[in-house]
Formats: structure tokens, C-alpha cells, sequence
């Protein structure tokens, strides 16, 4: 994964491309030539904090209809109960 460094200076005069080089790959601020922050996409963010996603979304992913499952069915009796 591509990483663009960019000092505090840079970024507050061209947030812009530093927006587009956050799609490549994380963008390193420095503050006085040290790492201070870290710029990425709001979908990198959820990726690496493993914010879980909801049944709905899960069930609508593409391809999901290629997947064979096939699952037994269930075969569930009713039983007696003794009220006496």
C-alpha cells in the first residue's frame, strides 16, 4: 500500500489532493518533520476499526447469490404432554 507524507503546511495549502492521494493509501501529516496524524478514507477507517456491518448489508453483497447453500430440513415433532 502506497503512503503520502505531507507536512502540516502542505496539507492546510492543497487539502485537495491530499483528499485524492488519501484514496491510493494513508496520508502521513508531520508536525516539525515528526508524524503527527494520519489522513485515509472513511471505508479504510471502518476496515481497520472492524465496524460490523448490519444483516441487511451482509445479505446484499454482490455475488452472494453464487454461493450454494443448501441446508436439511429441519424435522421438528411435537411431543405429549401429560397435564394429569
Amino acid at each position: 500500500m502506497k503512503h503520502t507524507r505531507l507536512s502540516s503546511r502542505e496539507l492546510n495549502h492543497d487539502v485537495s489532493s491530499a483528499k485524492k492521494a488519501a484514496l491510493k493509501g494513508p496520508v502521513v501529516i508531520t508536525d516539525r518533520g515528526r508524524p503527527s496524524h494520519v489522513l485515509m478514507t472513511y471505508e479504510s477507517y471502518e476496515r481497520l476499526t472492524g465496524k460490523r456491518r448490519s444483516l441487511v448489508d451482509a445479505l446484499s453483497m454482490p455475488g452472494l447469490s453464487d454461493i450454494d447453500f443448501d441446508t436439511p430440513r429441519a424435522n421438528i415433532a411435537g411431543r405429549d404432554v401429560d397435564l394429569s
